[in-house]
Parts: structure tokens; sequence; C-alpha cells
């Protein structure tokens, strides 16, 4: 029994170091609605749609799929060639300031409530800004990571030629 209850232990903390090594991709410290209105601004300029991959340094899930998206050259290029792409910081847990509280409250209405779907979330905005789909990461997963079918899949059909039709 301690055997056991010993290489469980060991397994946990070796996933835990795994995903303590993918690079910290969310900016703790920029202001996430400033953030969204400039990659909006970049998007319309470039005739793209934004991504806001909503999440946090603090999510294995978050950091993974980042991971992914840059390793796999056929996903970065879909994204590159079609959208803005971001990391929009969000801390549920995290009890700060008055100011901090207020600015997750509305970051949270200006993306339509997307934390009910769990972290990472992926946000579509349109040209103007506004939210154009909400999809819940774990329809992309796949083990342990991510389905490359499945995130090509939801990339492509959230293009700005898709979202013409």
């Amino acid at each position: 029994m301690k055997k056991k209850t010993l290489i469980t232990l060991l397994c946990a903390l070796l996933a835990l170091t795994a995903d303590a090594q993918l690079k910290k991709v969310y900016d703790e410290e920029i202001n996430p609605l400033e953030q969204i209105d400039q990659a909006v601004a970049k998007a319309k300029a470039e005739g793209k749609a934004v991504v806001c991959q909503v999440g946090g340094n603090w999510c294995p899930w978050c950091l993974r799929f980042a991971d992914f998206i840059t390793k796999d050259s056929t996903v970065s290029q879909l994204i590159a060639d079609n959208f803005v792409y971001i990391h929009v910081n969000y801390n549920p847990r995290r009890s700060e300031n008055e100011a901090k509280q207020q600015q997750a409250a509305a970051l949270m209405k200006r993306l339509k409530g997307c934390g009910r779907f769990g972290f990472p979330v992926f946000v579509v905005l349109d040209e103007e800004g506004g939210v154009a789909h909400i999809q819940d990461s774990s329809f992309l997963e796949e083990g342990q990571g991510y389905s490359k079918e499945k995130v090509l899949r939801f990339f492509k059909g959230w293009t700005p030629e898709a979202m013409k039709q």
C-alpha cells in the first residue's frame, strides 16, 4: 500500500513539474480591457479577428494550449494569418484589491461571462470587438493535450472569411 501511494505521489509531482516548465504566457500586470481594445484596433487594421485565450499562468491547461499552438506549424500559421491572438489574464481565485476585483468583473461582463466554461476559454471577437463566439476548451481536448483536428476545425470556423458567410 505504501509503495502504491509513493508511486502515485511521484507521478503527481512529475506532472506538476512538467507543467511548471511550460513558459508563462499571461501578462499579469496589463489591464485586460485595454489589451482587448488594442487587439481589436490591430485586428481591424489588418482585416483579422481577435481570439482571446482567457485564463492565467496558474492554469496548466492554459499553458499547455499555448505550448500546443506554438509547436504545431499548421495551427500557428492558421492563427497568424487570420487572428490577433492574445492571452487575457484572469484569476477567479485571487482576492486582490477592490480595483482588481472590479476589473475582473468588467472583463467577464465584456466577454459575456465566458468564465462559466472553465479555463482556458476562447472568445472570438468580431471586427467591432463584440463577442462572436465563446469556445469551451474541453471540446478541443484529447487525452492529456489537445486534438489538432478539433483545434483546426475551431479556428477555421471563425476566420474573418468564415464569419462573413
